[in-house]
């Protein structure tokens, strides 16, 4: 038993190098350990059995447990008929409430191409995280009505972990056109195009960094499931010493200076780890939500604050000096993702050239959520990036999230299922976690990255989607729908059956994109954020410095 523990336990610090034989997730089950306590999943069982080995875990490692192993994890599962997304799942994101978002989108890259010199070869696109290929099917669509730009893409990366995602979007983008393996992931071609290669990879660091070539990324809903460690800040120990000591030449009193180590003089960062909710709790635990605190049992995990410090809180919280600011205000939390950084660094070298680490296990000290079997059969090399020169930076990154425009995420783990807000620590694999972005954190790094990049926003959604014109484009749709009515020749019946069709695709739509800008308690117009990462080019005696268009710029025709 001990040492299916300890191979358990080793697990949590890499992964999983193969899918289970069988699907193991249960929502209807209980799963029961060897000390006859039930647990909701296996995976809750398995979390438990490996911390009473190994200790608490990192809020980082139990949230990748939680979305990417192959034991039940939340996107790898491979429940037959589980969507996660739209009415039926447990969430919905921008893409699948109007097609305008994803047409907006593509309109931007479409924008950015043409304002740095409409290059005719050598572009690609990239979505880290694409879901069921939503947004990338209606970028692609809009794409197409640019022959130009279409015609100088040579390829589309999706960087994406989960095989049953990646069929449904094979199924979207490529239509009944097959799929192979290939050295790095999957390898299909577009619907759209028929030279236009589509492929999947488990991990962006396959995705060569090649300074001739021009990228431009997608990161919308993705940095917000990225795991985060957090930290609080703890007030110097007292403890118990003498107030004189004896010597020689007699006794001596110590001032309180003195009687305390050097390093209890000043605040620490202690790491807030995951452990099991003691059997028979009745209390709410550190992190469950307030909805939740008052009813139902409680969380079978919680948070409870290191003793000591761990090998993160030394060196994260000092990476920084927006975190280095707040470590002497007793109490202060803060949460920081490490590879959050990595991919906004990954990002900014591929446009703007440079050297930065990319999205490692090594980076964020457990195993990495998009490595699995393939992944570590590939020669990827641990030793030292090599530098990317770019002479001329080209390419775009537009990150689309939720967070605080400028400020450090704090106390925003979440969990989310069938639309509601749970406790991020129940039900292991059930439950979609996610925190906040912290967006000042995104644009240090990029440009900590790479000296050719700049950052623009963040802006609130609701500026960036007025500015590219989503009220007028979701006019034309209405219109159009309209037109198709009036040119209809139909019988009475079929004519009122249509009628109402009609009614129901105009309501569609309005209500779809007015939902993305709404700026209220319940739209995404304020909640979400637009970020961009773009070339850094300064501007001519006399001129002002480019603008994207969405962040106060205008249209380079």
């Amino acid at each position: 038993m001990r040492s299916r523990l300890l191979r358990t336990a080793r697990c949590l610090g890499r992964d999983y190098t193969k899918p289970s034989a069988q699907a193991l997730r249960c929502s209807g089950a209980r799963w029961q350990s060897t000390s006859g306590r039930e647990w909701s999943t296996p995976l809750a069982k398995t979390l438990a059995e490996a911390i009473s080995v190994t200790g608490p875990l990192p809020v980082a490692a139990y949230m990748r447990q939680c979305l990417t192993s192959d034991l039940g994890g939340y996107y790898t599962s491979h429940n037959e008929g589980r969507d996660v997304f739209g009415q039926k799942g447990d969430f919905i994101t921008s893409p699948e409430i109007s097609q305008v978002f994803g047409e907006l989108v593509g309109l931007w890259v479409v924008a950015e191409w043409m304002a740095q010199g409409r290059k005719s070869e050598g572009v690609y696109l990239m979505e880290v995280g694409p879901g069921r290929g939503t947004l990338m099917d209606d970028m692609l669509r809009t794409i197409r009505n640019f022959p130009a730009l279409a015609s100088s893409l040579e390829a589309v990366y999706l960087v994406e972990a989960s095989p049953s995602l990646r069929e449904a979007q094979h199924k979207l983008l490529c239509g009944d056109k097959p799929i192979e393996e290939i050295d790095i992931g999957h390898q299909s071609y577009s619907k759209y195009a028929d030279n236009l290669k589509v492929i999947w990879t488990e991990d962006v660091r396959f995705v060569a960094r090649d300074p001739a070539k021009t990228p431009f990324i997608i990161a919308h809903e993705f940095f917000d499931a990225l795991p985060i460690h957090i930290f609080q800040s703890v007030p110097p120990s007292q403890p118990s010493a003498p107030s004189e000591i004896t010597t020689p030449t007699g006794k001596h009193t110590l001032n309180e200076t003195a009687r305390l180590p050097r390093a209890s003089q000043t605040n620490s960062w202690r790491e807030l780890l995951v452990s099991p909710t003691p059997p028979y709790s009745n209390h709410a635990s550190l992190g469950t939500p307030k909805s939740q605190q008052s009813s139902g049992p409680p969380p079978e995990f919680e948070l409870t604050v290191a003793k000591a410090s761990t090998p993160h809180s030394l060196y994260l919280p000092e990476t920084s000096q927006r975190y280095k600011a707040l470590k002497n205000s007793d109490h202060a939390v803060i949460e920081i993702s490490p590879e959050s950084q990595a991919y906004a660094a990954d990002f900014a070298v591929r446009i703007g050239g440079g050297t930065a680490p990319t999205p490692t296990p090594s980076l964020a000290a457990t195993s990495s959520s998009t490595t699995t079997t393939t992944t570590q059969a590939r020669p990827v090399s641990s030793s030292k990036p090599e530098p990317v020169h770019k002479p001329t930076p080209s390419g775009a990154a537009l990150i689309l999230d939720y967070g605080p425009p400028s400020t450090i995420p704090t106390n925003s783990l979440r969990g989310i299922k069938q639309h509601r807000m749970v406790s991020p620590l129940s039900e292991p694999g059930l439950v979609d976690l996610s925190a906040d972005v912290d967006f000042m954190s995104l644009a240090e790094t990029a440009i900590n990255a790479s000296e050719g990049v700049e950052v623009h926003g963040p802006v609130e959604q609701a500026l960036f989607l007025n500015a590219m014109g989503i009220k007028e484009r979701a006019a034309q749709l209405v219109k159009r729908a309209l037109d198709r009515e009036r040119g209809a020749s139909l019988e009475k019946s079929e004519g009122e059956r249509r009628k109402e069709d009609l009614t129901e695709t105009v309501k569609r739509i309005e209500t779809g994109w007015k939902r993305l800008v709404d700026r209220g308690p319940q739209g995404m117009g304020k909640l979400y954020q637009v970020m961009a990462i773009v070339p850094h080019v300064p501007p001519k005696e006399g001129e002002k410095r480019r603008r994207p268009v969405g962040f106060g710029g205008d249209i380079v025709v």
